[in-house]
């Protein structure tokens, strides 16, 4: 594999094709392996490294310098459709360049047999073993330099100097860049603005802390000091614009002033009633109030690893481009790279409405491949964004981020637009209308295996498999519900296909008065 592997990366890597990196090269399919160009060739091992590390462990590395090239191979293809998603519209920069990422043709980095190798292999050992909580950063207190054991998920973040208002989606979309966060809590305690926020693993979360610890949202103002708090979990009884749990959609709003569950009040001695200085202060998100928002560089951590904590680009990202970037907490995605050929707005309703109500969509009359597709809010757009962003679709990588634009508009009367824009807020085949729907609980990443429901009792096995082989799928697995013969799952040849016959298939009429109900599946046959 070794020789193998060099020859194809001398192939892809050829010093002088830069013409063929022009854009016109079809994207790869999805792979944990990214190949990185451009790369400054003073760079090290660990900066490198340093990119991946925000969105999950890096687990191999191979540099070219003679090529400015690297490949990097992350432990989960979703770490490396995360990373490439994030990277996609905020290219990151190494020693002030810019680097350019995409996928690999190769599915894993087998390097065994390489020259030149130890340097990469010392640098991935260093991090593991911070990752892992092993070794002490040097030059860190020795307190911050590990994880240590039962150390707790949850941040307790004060802002300090708070010049400009600091939302809920701000604070979310600064943490992101060092995993999932799953749920936030504001508040106002002895006149400071506070916030509470849980990762999904305290490794994020230590992360987050080593790397944002006094670093300001704004230039000069709005300070973030950062320790780990005392809870290990936040309970969460409502979303709005103070406390958010990012797992559950199904939380009412409540009236604005959510209570605390006794035990957290005392966790923090405050009253029964957290309450925030900026009720209503989302229209101050800094991708739009403030074009000087490019504060949040992050330092490299003193000592011999080099810079491994996480390049200013992967933190600043959104933040430094006023107007370019989508504006956090907008409920409208720009989907991008769609197969203009057989892409339609009913198409891209249907499978956004998987993860969310999608209320407008606009195909773009001069550019097809390209669309818009409005939710019902911000935590649908998220949602759908997070789940659709790097599947295939009809041959293609879908791509979805965050929009500038605030509404679809409907074209005006006798405007030209070839059926491109449809208002879907009415339609009857909204998944999430009920408040508390069960369907808030079954929301699950695009799988090969689909959940099918509402079947009459005279439709056969054979009438389904053939229904989907009919729609060009590959029909692999098939079982009814034992206890509920109105559901099945069936499992299809591909991720992709099994979308597109969600996409196709989804409330087919069946006879007797029954539509087809599909969605997603977390189980398999």
């Amino acid at each position: 594999m070794g020789s193998s592997f060099t020859q194809v990366v001398g192939s892809t890597a050829n010093g002088n094709d830069n013409k063929k990196f022009k854009g016109d090269r079809p994207p790869c399919s999805p792979s944990r392996v990214l190949h990185l160009r451009k790369i400054p060739c003073d760079v090290t091992e660990a900066e490198v490294i340093s990119l991946g590390l925000p969105f999950g462990k890096v687990t191999n590395l191979l540099m070219l310098k003679g090529k400015s090239q690297a490949f990097l191979e992350m432990a989960s293809e979703e770490a490396a459709v995360t990373m490439v998603n994030y990277y996609t519209p905020f290219t990151p920069h190494l020693r002030s360049q810019p680097v350019y990422i995409q996928y690999s043709n190769h599915r894993e980095l087998k390097t065994d047999n390489l020259p030149n190798q130890a340097r990469a292999q010392a640098a991935l050992q260093a991090v593991s073993a911070v990752q892992s909580g092993s070794l002490a950063l040097p030059g860190a207190p020795s307190n911050e330099g590990t994880v240590l054991p039962g150390q707790s998920p949850v941040l307790r973040i004060i802002i300090e100097n708070l010049f400009f208002p600091v939302t809920l989606e701000v604070l979310h979309q600064i943490f992101s860049k060092f995993g999932t966060v799953l749920k936030i809590i504001t508040f106002t305690k002895n006149n400071q603005f506070q916030a509470l926020l849980q990762y999904a693993d305290p490794v994020n979360a230590h992360y987050a802390k080593m790397a944002l610890d006094g670093q300001n949202i704004y230039n000069a103002c709005c300070t973030l000091r950062i320790d780990f708090s005392k809870l290990t979990s936040l309970n969460v009884k409502y979303n709005n614009d103070k406390s958010r749990d990012f797992t559950r959609l199904d939380l009412p709003t409540g009236d604005g002033q959510p209570s605390l569950e006794p035990p957290m009040a005392a966790a923090f001695g405050a009253p029964g009633i957290i309450s925030s200085p900026y009720a209503g202060a989302a229209g101050f998100a800094p991708a739009i109030g403030f074009p000087q928002a490019t504060g949040l560089s992050v330092p490299a951590v003193p000592g011999a690893l080099g810079p491994l904590t996480i390049t200013s680009s992967a933190v600043t990202g959104r933040m430094a481009i006023p107007g370019a970037s989508g504006i956090p907490g907008n409920s409208v995605l720009l989907v991008t790279n769609l197969n203009p050929d057989l892409i339609t707005p009913h198409g891209l309703f249907i499978l956004f409405g998987v993860y969310g109500d999608v209320h407008r969509v606009k195909i773009m009359f001069n550019k097809k491949e390209n669309a818009l597709v409005q939710m019902a809010d911000a935590n649908q757009a998220q949602l759908a964004m997070n789940h659709l962003s790097g599947q295939r679709l009809y041959g293609k990588v879908l791509r979805a981020t965050l929009s500038k634009h605030q509404a679809v508009q409907l074209p005006r009367e006798g405007q030209e637009d070839q059926g491109l824009t449809k208002d879907f807020s009415n339609s009857p085949l909204h998944r999430f209308k009920k408040p508390g729907s069960k369907n808030f609980q079954n929301i699950f990443p695009p799988s090969a295996t689909l959940h099918l429901s509402n079947i009459p009792p005279s439709v056969t096995v054979d009438d389904l498999k053939n229904l989907f082989i009919d729609a060009g799928c590959s029909v692999k697995a098939f079982k009814f519900f034992q206890k509920d013969r109105k559901m099945a799952l069936i499992q299809l040849g591909s991720v992709e296909e099994a979308i597109q016959a969600l996409i196709e298939l989804h409330n087919h009429d069946l006879g007797e008065n029954h539509h087809l109900r599909v969605s997603f599946s977390k189980s398999t046959i």
